[in-house]
This record gives C-alpha cells, structure tokens and sequence, in this order.
C-alpha cells in the first residue's frame, strides 16, 4: 500500500477510471492526490507536462487519461485516437522519468492484444500477430506505452509497470449512443428507447467486463507490489455474448423494449477473453460480479441524470 503522505499523481481523475483510482486511494487512507484537468494540463504537449512534473515532483504516477471510445468511434478515427493516446502515453511517463518520478503505474485495455490471439489471452500473445483494425489506432499507442515503460525499467531501474484491464464499466462512464463503448450504450438506449432498441452484429461476439471499482482495486494492489510483472492483465474471468449481455441490460433497467440487430455492422473481435491468471497467481481476484456491477451501474446512470453530470 502506498505511504498516506506519499505524492501520488492520478491523470485522467476525471475519467471513469481515473476517478475510481482516486476513490480507491482516498479510502486506503492516501491524503496528497494531485490532479489536473485537462484545462489545467494538456497531456499532449510535453513541455507542459514536464514543468508539471519538475514542480509538483510526485513520488508516484497512476496514468489513466485517455481518448476512448466504442468500435464506432475508433474505427471513424483510428488515425486521432492513435495522436493522441500516443503524446498523452510518450509524454506522461517519459517527462515523469525525466523528473525522477519513482513508480508509474501505466492503465491500457486489453485491446492491445492480436484479434485472433489465443483465448483466454496470455500477457505472452502481444505482438504474435495483427491486431484488430477497428481499434488499431489505440491499441498501437497502448502498445507503445507500456513498451516504454518496460523500456525505462530495464535500462534505468525505474518501477514503471502496466495493467491491461478487459472491457470496463461503472459510475461515471461516458454514454453517448454513437461513440460510447458498448456497455453505457446499451443502458441509455434501454433507459431512453422504449419501443425497439437497434444493436450492432449479431450479438455473437463474445466479451469479458470488469467493474471500474475492481480495477481500482487492482491499482492499489499492483502499487503494493516490491517486484511487479512489467504487464499484467486485469479482467473478471466472466464471459458473455454481447445478445446475453443486451438481455441482462434490459433486465437491470426494466425495460420492455424489442431489441433488433443489424448484421451489416461489425461485431468486433469475436471472442475477447483474458487470461488473469498471472495476477490471481499473486492474490487479487475481482469480487463484483456482472449482475451486481449492472444493478450499480444502472443507479448511478440515474443518479448522474437527475444530478445533471452525466458524461453524454
């Protein structure tokens, strides 16, 4: 467990994940969190990060911002989410190198993974063969990351280690319809649509989610290892098609809506498994199963409309 006074910077605390990290270490009892919005700190320019760096000399560095997105928006802009992942990963760990921060935790997706990669996915599979195209762009700029950690590690002693967690969901999550990933999407159409609810595929693709308090979880824990995996993959060993995940959505919100799919639209990777065994082998394991983690979900979607903070 970090130090309480330990300096910690979280980027991207206003994200779903990154906000769940900050929660995480505010309940492990860590008083001296810094952040910056994006306002105050633009991750893709790297004079600005490196004079936050020198100035604010955190001992430790939890990188959770990110341009992120569903198969609509990625495969619309592979070329902007690869820019800009790619400055916001290349300047947040190599200025915090160069400022002598201490320990990095570097936050990626399991996205990174070839599209046809065994099933459950091994830490091993990266780079073996190519990777799926609609994402492409963000997955070769996590790729970069925490090669740069590994990099870093290796040729200056620096602990700067990665977490690749499998699809994510939880308060704060962002639910526009046309570029939010395909969980929040599918609870602001059963919330909203009440007649017929259009789907992309066939529903056939298979897929694995993890609560974002879990991966916080995973964060803290990660953090309290002397010797860390350079990369290890964060998932909840739970699978489900995206038909049976669209039924347990429409389930938790209580809708009666026809769900109706087009199968001119892709459905992805076909199956995305990863394999959790490397940091189960060290003692974490998720704890929020997908049925609980809905029902959470859910409510926070509606508490965040009524509130008027809701991420559309």
């Amino acid at each position: 467990m970090p130090r309480p006074d330990a300096k910690i910077y979280v980027a991207g605390h206003r994200g779903m994940v990154g906000a769940a990290v900050v929660r995480a270490l505010e309940k492990a009892g860590c008083t001296n969190i810094v952040t910056r919005t994006h306002k105050e700190l633009d991750l893709t320019d790297s004079a600005a990060v490196r004079a936050f760096y020198e100035k604010e000399k955190p001992e430790i560095a939890v990188i959770a911002a990110a341009r992120v997105g569903g198969i609509g928006a990625n495969s619309a802009a592979n070329s902007l989410f690869l820019y800009e992942n790619e400055m916001i990963a290349m300047n947040t760990i190599w200025q915090a190198a160069e400022a002598g921060v201490k320990r990095l935790l570097f936050l990626g997706s399991t996205c990174i993974y070839p599209r046809m990669a065994p099933q459950p996915i091994p830490e091993t599979a990266l780079l073996t063969s190519e990777l799926e195209k609609t994402n492409e762009g963000y997955a070769l700029a996590k790729i970069s990351g925490l090669k740069l950690c590994e990099f870093l590690r290796r040729e200056k002693g620096l602990l700067f280690h990665s977490l690749m967690p499998t699809n994510l969901y939880g308060p704060g999550d962002n639910y526009d319809i046309v570029h939010g990933h395909v969980l929040p999407t599918l609870i602001r159409k059963f919330e909203t649509m009440k007649d017929v609810v259009p789907l992309w595929g066939t529903g056939s693709a298979i897929r694995e989610f993890l609560h974002v308090d879990d991966l916080a979880a995973a964060c803290i824990f990660a953090l309290d290892l002397e010797n860390p995996p350079d990369l290890m993959n964060v998932g909840s060993g739970e699978e489900v098609t995206i038909r049976e995940l669209a039924e347990a959505v429409k389930k938790a919100t209580g809708s009666t809506a026809r769900i109706e799919w087009d199968s001119t639209k892709p459905d992805g990777t076909p199956r995305k498994l990863c394999d959790t065994s490397l940091i189960r082998s060290l003692g974490w394991k998720s704890s929020i199963s997908l049925e609980e983690g809905l029902a959470m979900t859910v409510a926070s979607y509606r508490a965040e409309l009524a509130a008027g903070t809701i991420r559309l």
